[in-house]
């Protein structure tokens, strides 16, 4: 678990997954007269090996190569365009197809232990350990956690955060800085208008 899942009281069990779908920083608003700088915490293979060796997702020194990398972005691009959806829509076949493909790549193998069954990753290499982050959607998928799991609706924002709200209809990854934003422009546009 991150700083940042902690600080935002993310789950353990959706905690890497809320991480990694905001490795990708596109936030392009301006902030007290500065621009927000746009990041990405996955600018190579050299990269993501570090991102999972600190979440202890594998073992330190763990090798990534660049077509590991490329199907690596390609499960964070199909989460992330997944996470975006109103959680009603992720239902349909339409909104789960290219995250199934992105997902096939990670496979799963159940295991009946003395704790009862655990997911455990199929593959032995360096990305075993992001079979861990599907068995965490998996997980959030079966008992409904997963749907509080969104993206801010901001266009300027786009990070993904954990609706903590009762009914979990939350919009903005944060009301005072994204939802503030967007009322008050649209404020601006409606006395525009009438004026």
């Amino acid at each position: 678990m991150s700083k940042q899942s902690r600080q935002f009281q993310v789950p353990d069990a959706l905690a890497n997954l809320y991480d990694f779908a905001n490795t990708l920083d596109v936030r392009h608003f301006i902030e007290h007269g500065a621009p927000h700088q746009q990041d990405d915490e996955l600018k190579s293979p050299e990269d993501l090996a570090g991102w999972m060796e600190q979440r202890r997702l594998t073992r330190p020194g763990t090798k990534v190569t660049p077509a590991m990398f490329a199907t690596t972005l390609r499960l964070r691009e199909d989460l992330r365009a997944y996470l975006q959806r109103d959680p009603l829509e992720r239902r349909g076949k339409g909104a789960t197809r290219t995250l199934n493909e992105a997902i096939a790549a990670f496979p799963l193998v159940a295991e009946l232990g003395g704790d009862g069954a655990n997911l455990r990753a199929a593959r032995e290499d360096a990305l075993a350990g992001l079979s861990l982050l599907v068995a965490e959607l998996y997980d959030g998928a079966r008992d409904g956690s997963l749907d509080r799991l969104k993206m801010c609706a901001s266009e300027e924002c786009r990070r993904v955060f954990y609706d903590r709200s009762k009914p979990a209809t939350r919009r903005w990854c944060m009301s005072t800085l994204c939802g503030n934003r967007i009322k008050t422009r649209a404020y601006r546009e409606r006395q525009r208008a009438a004026g």
